[in-house]
């Protein structure tokens, strides 16, 4: 290229055009040794800063969401702002884990008051509204809240940054930025789901629990569960899900576990059906058949179901169907509720596999029951 230039300028000028070019090429090289690292730290923050801006949208439009629902169904007699603003910045501090022996009692106490507490806010900030609204006001309030956490947390980390200009921090940051803001997104969808009381995805398996309890006597079992005894295939089977259909997901370890003692552990096996991990490549709404509890959350749940057929020897059977986040948070899709009648068929399958007539068994349809009835 640099003869094809100096073609077209006498010898003279050649070589001052030369020595031009050589000392541009000195000196670009000089700035990127030397400052390519801080051109770098700008470019990097200049992203991240334009993913920042969008949380905040995100978390700004999740607050006046809340605050304008809560105006419309819990006809406060005040402004609920400032105790919405308030909420939004609730904590919840862990147990110690120091000594890790009966954590999980502790933090199953622990997640019992918080839900209290929330409960309690709702009805101070919206006192016209019934059970139902209420769970639907607590979990919008939820996810203006989870908006809020991921917006400040994420801003934290941008500022530490920025702050001792530390490359590798913010580099760390525009990594999992991408995920993250998936993961926001799927709460804003789950925040309209929830402030119009729809159905989301991560419901499928209180969606099929319902519809084996529907027209059979159902009653209360534990905190937000309720339980029908129904025929099945030649066995009795208690069906268990949430109360709904307020946005709630219950405590069904304890209702299983509850069930399983007043049988005398006479239960032939547990089976559980709820939203799990779609990979990418994966259809929504696959079934997949497996062993172990599927219930989600931190965990408490789980191990109350674990502890009790461990006592008892009894297996615990899965039934999932694939989502990733963004469906289970969002409004259920077509293809979610098309899986719910397979899903019965496949539990039907390990029931008369696994089971003999007249045998006991317990079915759990695990998730959040918003826009689902009995």
């Amino acid at each position: 290229m640099l003869p094809q230039i100096t073609q077209l300028f006498p010898s003279q000028d050649n070589s001052i055009l030369s020595w031009i070019l050589n000392i541009v090429w000195i000196g670009s090289f000089v700035v990127v040794i030397f400052y390519g690292q801080r051109i770098q730290m700008y470019l990097t923050l200049k992203e991240v800063e334009g993913s920042l801006m969008r949380l905040k949208l995100m978390r700004d439009e999740g607050r006046k969401t809340a605050i304008a629902t809560i105006k419309e169904l819990g006809k406060p007699q005040g402004d609920p702002s400032a105790r919405v603003e308030q909420f939004l910045e609730y904590v919840v501090l862990p147990p110690e884990a120091m000594d890790p022996a009966g954590i999980v009692w502790k933090l199953d106490q622990l997640l019992d008051v918080m839900d209290e507490r929330f409960k309690d806010e709702v009805r101070l900030m919206a006192p016209a509204a019934d059970e139902s609204v209420t769970n639907n006001l607590e979990n919008t309030l939820g996810a203006a809240q989870g908006l809020n956490i991921i917006y400040k947390t994420i801003r934290h980390y941008y500022l530490l940054g920025k702050k001792t200009w530390s490359l590798y921090i913010v580099m760390q940051l525009q990594m999992v930025l991408p995920l993250i803001m998936r993961e926001a997104e799927a709460i804003e969808n789950f925040l309209k789901a929830s402030t119009n009381g729809q159905p989301i995805g991560d419901g499928v398996g209180a969606l099929v629990a319902a519809k084996l309890m529907h027209g059979h006597p159902q009653k209360d079992i534990t905190k937000d569960c309720v339980v029908a005894q129904i025929p099945f295939e030649g066995r009795r089977a208690y069906v268990l899900k949430a109360k709904g259909p307020g946005g709630n997901v219950g405590k069904p370890g304890s209702a299983i576990s509850a069930i399983i003692e007043e049988n005398g552990g006479k239960i032939a096996l547990v089976i559980g059906i709820d939203a799990k991990g779609k990979l990418e490549g994966e259809k929504v709404g696959e079934i997949a058949e497996g062993v172990g509890v599927p219930i989600g959350g931190l965990g408490t749940e789980s191990f109350k179901v674990e502890e009790t057929v461990l006592k008892y020897k009894i297996p615990v059977y899965a039934v999932v169907i694939k989502e990733d986040s963004w469906d289970a948070y969002s409004s259920m899709r077509k293809e979610i509720v098309e899986s719910v009648d397979p899903a019965i068929e496949r539990v039907k399958r390990v029931v008369l596999e696994r089971t003999k007539e007249g045998d006991l068994v317990i079915i759990a349809g695990v998730g959040n029951t918003i826009g689902i009835g009995q």
